[in-house]
């Protein structure tokens, strides 16, 4: 399960590194959370790839619970910003300007849909 965590954390690290959000406070906090969630499952990998779960008296099974429950809390939370963000689209960017500018391009959009799925 860890594995497969790391590699969904590349993808989302790397797909929401590619977006470009008008509001950067947004993204930094997206980041803060795909960048500290996947630091934090290597350091669980590591632990038991190297056989340090075996030394540390640990409820491992409530320190998983938990760390998968606070990632999901923080994860879900960063969808909805990144998802907020991406609704922004149609906005213009403009109010004033006699052209309908967007705030995002089509490929902006795109790229911003699959960060938050």
């Amino acid at each position: 399960i860890f594995l497969s965590f790391q590699v969904f954390g590349t993808i989302v690290w790397i797909l929401v590194a590619s977006t470009q959000i008008p509001l950067p406070l947004l993204q930094g906090w997206v980041m803060f959370v795909a960048v500290t969630a996947w630091c934090l499952s290597i350091v669980f990998l590591s632990v038991f790839l190297f056989g340090y779960a075996n030394r540390i008296a640990v409820n491992w099974n409530q320190a998983d619970f938990i760390f998968h429950g606070a990632t999901f809390v923080f994860y879900f939370g960063a969808f909805l910003l990144q998802a907020a963000t991406t609704s922004l689209h149609y906005l213009p960017r403009k109010f004033n300007s006699t052209m309908q500018e967007t705030i995002l391009s089509g490929r902006e959009y795109n790229i911003s849909i699959a960060a938050s799925v």
